[in-house]
């Protein structure tokens, strides 16, 4: 575990570096985890994801905000976040945890995602948490299409070719990572008419599928 370097990638220096180190431990590996702090944090997340897509978005209804927030704050996206942090090496876990693939399973990542949210909170009150949010966000919110808000990734791509005369996206299962109760599904997304290919990572084919297909649509849909 380094504490700098996840400070770091959060933009976050705690004053109470027990807090981070909590947040980072899960309860195979000591009594003293991060499943409270990873409570606080899932409602910090949705409340901050919910008040920037509030104040972005002011013409949407209440249905339309819900369904924005539901497609950013979820396993999936906390699950890239982790990744791109390389959260997975700084985990505290337990030997058995560990030894099983633990420290890449999409729920133990997506839920310190959140546990560390939670630990900001309590070091640097609300401001820092949302700082961090934001950050952490970013790329996501950016991203964010108010038109598509009720429609998932795959079906938003499956109407795209549609539309354009242009075959199915073909989705295709490379590989599987991890012990069977916690596997890993890799698959990539392929419309060769177009060029693209994305591969996307998920705890079930479908899931997998959901990341790959919208990281297509980011490439070929305008935003």
């Amino acid at each position: 575990m380094d504490p700098a370097f996840v400070s770091s990638r959060i933009g976050h220096v705690f004053a109470d570096t027990e807090l981070l180190r909590r947040a980072l431990t899960h309860r195979s590996y000591a009594a003293d985890h991060n499943e409270r702090l990873e409570y606080l944090g899932d409602s910090i997340v949705n409340c901050i994801v919910a008040l920037e897509l509030f104040e972005r978005f002011p013409g949407l209804s209440e249905g339309d905000l819900s369904r924005l927030r539901a497609n950013l704050v979820n396993q999936q996206a906390l699950l890239r976040i982790a990744q791109g942090m390389h959260l997975g090496e700084h985990l505290l876990l337990g030997e058995g945890e560990l030894k099983s693939g633990g420290a890449q399973r999409p729920s133990i990542l997506a839920d310190t995602v959140e546990a560390i949210v939670g630990a900001v909170m309590l070091d640097g009150g609300f401001a820092a948490a949302q700082a961090t949010v934001r950050r952490l966000f970013a790329e996501s919110l950016a991203a964010v299409n108010p038109k598509a808000s009720g429609k998932d990734a795959k079906t938003l791509l499956q109407e795209f070719t549609q539309g354009r005369g242009l075959p199915l996206p073909v989705y295709t299962l490379l590989g599987t990572h991890g012990h069977a109760h916690a596997q890993t599904f890799q698959v990539q997304c392929a419309i060769e008419e177009l060029g693209v290919r994305t591969e996307g990572l998920g705890s079930n084919r479908r899931a997998a599928e959901q990341d790959a297909a919208g990281k297509a649509c980011a490439l070929v849909i305008p935003g």
